[in-house]
C-alpha cells in the first residue's frame, strides 16, 4: 500500500508540474488579434476646447517640440498638460532639417545641436526620461551621407539624455539602383535601436480617411514600425479612386463628428499603444 501511495503521489506531482509548465508558456497572439489604437497628428494645434471631443475618437495625438514644417512658431509648446488631461496619449515629434539645410555643412554638429534643442524642449514640457522622441525625416529614399550623419548625431545626443529615439519617415519603397528601398528600411539597417513611425498612404494597403480600430499595423509594409501613418492630408494626386471617396470634397481628411475646419483637418495613425511615445 505504501508503495502504491508513493507512486500515486509521484504521478500527481508530475501532472501538476506539467500543468504549471504549460500555463507558464508564453502565448503568441496573432497580429490580427492585437488591439489597435487610432490617433491623429497635425501641424497646427486644434485648440484646448477641442481636445476632449477629439479624444472621443482618438487615443493619442502628435505633439511637436519645435516649429512644425512650414510654421514660424510652435503652437503646441506648453500644451502637454492640456493634452494629457484630455486623456490623449502622445507621439512626440522634433522637426528635423531638410537635406538642403545639411549639404556642405557640418551635419553631425547640426545633429548634436538639434538633439540638445529636442532635449531642452522635452524637459521644458515635462516629458520624463524614457519618453520616445521621433525625429521628423520628411524626405524619402535612402539617406544621403549628410542626412545619415545628422540623424546619427541627433539620435546619440537624445539617447544620452535618457530619452528613447525614433524616426518619422517614409515606408514606401522607391527605386535605389537595381533595388527598391524605403527610407524606413534604410534607417532600420543603420540605426536598429530607433523606433519607426512610418507613413504609407498608398491605397491599398491604406484604407483612406477612415477611422478603423481593426486596421492591422503589419500592413504598413514595415515590420519594425510601431506607428503607421496611413493618411496624409490633403491626399496625394496619385491616390487611388477607392480611397479618394473617403476624403472630403476639398480632398482633406477631417476628424469625424466635428465641424470641418483647419482645426479639425488631420492625418491619421494606427499603433498598438494608446501612448506610443510614453509621454503621459
Amino acid at each position: 500500500m505504501a508503495g502504491r501511495l508513493q507512486r500515486i503521489g509521484w504521478q500527481r506531482t508530475a501532472v501538476l508540474s506539467f500543468l504549471a509548465a504549460v500555463l507558464l508558456l508564453p502565448v503568441a497572439i496573432p497580429a490580427a488579434a492585437q488591439k489597435s489604437y487610432v490617433g491623429f497628428d497635425k501641424n497646427g494645434y486644434p485648440g484646448d476646447d477641442l481636445l476632449a471631443a477629439l479624444h472621443q475618437t482618438f487615443a493619442y495625438t502628435g505633439y511637436w517640440l519645435n516649429n512644425p514644417p512650414g510654421m514660424t512658431s510652435n503652437p503646441w509648446a506648453g500644451k502637454r498638460g492640456m493634452v494629457r488631461d484630455a486623456g490623449l496619449g502622445f507621439l512626440i515629434l522634433f522637426n528635423g532639417r531638410l537635406d538642403a539645410q545639411l549639404k556642405d555643412q557640418d551635419a553631425a554638429a547640426l545633429g548634436r545641436e538639434d538633439g540638445a534643442a529636442a532635449i531642452a524642449a522635452a524637459n521644458q514640457d515635462g516629458f520624463s526620461a524614457g519618453a520616445v522622441i521621433f525625429l521628423d525625416q520628411e524626405e524619402g529614399g535612402s539617406l544621403l551621407p549628410e542626412q545619415a550623419a545628422y540623424m546619427g548625431a541627433w539620435i546619440s545626443a537624445v539617447s544620452r539624455a535618457n530619452y528613447k529615439t525614433g524616426v518619422y519617415c517614409s515606408g514606401i519603397a522607391v527605386p535605389s539602383g537595381a533595388e527598391k528601398v524605403s527610407t524606413a528600411q534604410d534607417i532600420a539597417h543603420r540605426f536598429p535601436a530607433a523606433k519607426l513611425w512610418v507613413w504609407n498612404d498608398q491605397c491599398p494597403p491604406a484604407p483612406g480617411c477612415v477611422v478603423s480600430k481593426t486596421l492591422d499595423l503589419a500592413k504598413s509594409g514595415t515590420p519594425q514600425a510601431v506607428v503607421w501613418q496611413y493618411v496624409r492630408s490633403p491626399l496625394e494626386p496619385e491616390t487611388e479612386s477607392a480611397c479618394r471617396a473617403t476624403f472630403a470634397a476639398d480632398q482633406k481628411c477631417y476628424a469625424p463628428g466635428l465641424p470641418q475646419s483647419d482645426r479639425t483637418h488631420i492625418d491619421l495613425d494606427v499603433s498598438r499603444s494608446s501612448d506610443p511615445s510614453h509621454g503621459r
